[in-house]
Order: C-alpha cells, then sequence, then structure tokens
C-alpha cells in the first residue's frame, strides 16, 4: 500500500444522468464497483482539490453512475462533467506480496537483461516507466527513453510478471525484464 498521502485519480465524471443530480463516472477501479469503497473523494477544479461526497451510485450498463450529495438537477450535474475523481493512496487497500498498483510502477528505472543471450551478465538501462496500457490480453509498460538510457526509444513491453518481468525493487526505484534488445 502506498506510505504517502497522495491522491490518485480513481475515475473520471463522464456527464450527468436523468434529471435528478445523477452523474455518469467512467471508474478506473477494477472491478467497477470498488470506486464505490473508498471513504474520502475529491475533485480538481480551477487548480484546486475540492472535497465530493457521493452519497448513493450503482453499476449502469458498462459504467457506473453516481450521485453526489447536495446536487438535486440535472444542470448542477453537468458541470462536473470532465473533472477527475481523487481519492487518498493510504485509502487503497493492502496488497499480496508481488501485486502493486500502476502508480507504484510508474517512474520506475526499467534495467533489461537480453532475452537472446542469456549469458550476458550485464544489464542495460532502457528508461522509465511512463505509463501503463490496459490491452485486454495484459498490461503494456510504455518505457519512455531516459538521460542515462542506451538509446532513445520508446518502448512497449508486456506486464508479465515472472515471465518478462523478472524483478520489481520499490525501495530501489527498479523494474527488471527479460526482453529482446536490438541492435
Amino acid at each position: 500500500m502506498p506510505s504517502d498521502d497522495k491522491s490518485l485519480v480513481i475515475g473520471r465524471i463522464t456527464g450527468s444522468y436523468g434529471v435528478k443530480g445523477w452523474v455518469k463516472v467512467h471508474a478506473y477501479t477494477d472491478p467497477l464497483e470498488n470506486f464505490f469503497r473508498f471513504k474520502r473523494y475529491t475533485l480538481r477544479r480551477k487548480g484546486e482539490s475540492v472535497p465530493i461526497e457521493f452519497d448513493d451510485g450503482r453499476r449502469h450498463g458498462k459504467g457506473l453512475i453516481a450521485h453526489i450529495a447536495g446536487v438535486d438537477d440535472r444542470a448542477k450535474a453537468d458541470g462536473y462533467r470532465g473533472l477527475d475523481v481523487s481519492a487518498p493512496a493510504t485509502d487503497l487497500p493492502e496488497l499480496s506480496p508481488g501485486e502493486y498498483y500502476w502508480s507504484q510502477l510508474e517512474g520506475l528505472e526499467v534495467w533489461c537483461r537480453d532475452a537472446a543471450d542469456t549469458e550476458a551478465s550485464e544489464a542495460a538501462l532502457l528508461g522509465r516507466v511512463d505509463y501503463l496500457i490496459e490491452t485486454g490480453a495484459n498490461d503494456v509498460l510504455v518505457v519512455a527513453a531516459s538521460e542515462d538510457s542506451i538509446d532513445d526509444r520508446e518502448r512497449l513491453i508486456p506486464y508479465l510478471p515472472g515471465d518478462v518481468v523478472t524483478g520489481v525493487d520499490l525501495e530501489a526505484g527498479t523494474l527488471e525484464v527479460s526482453w529482446f534488445l536490438e541492435d
């Protein structure tokens, strides 16, 4: 579990729903319903964090709908369109050993041992994890070149722990992969 009081974006309000102050929410949680398990929520509005309370919510189709406390008409609800919803990182549930939140992986240095040359003892710095992509089959690390990386290329590397991803050290800020280094 993240140890600082950093806020993480857990969803986005995509529009209003109905005429009684409900909003549509695109949740980034898995499963979607976990969006409603947080105790505290904030919105980023005009450069500042504003607390918000959802007093009701449920799954609706492929997304979620929620009612914002004190908002009881469509026009007011529509004013929240496009705003990100955040929650404190400290409110995230504990993970099992070897599991990580995406936010913990972002920014890690990616070191590679060439999968084509298993005898090589030197690891090469590919860059840093910029962000992750959910593809359906498996998540993908987007690795951006950094100052000391072996080249200026951006790489897409499957996030497959135990296969491609051979180690994660949050304390050291590193992620090790077994991947193919091109000439």
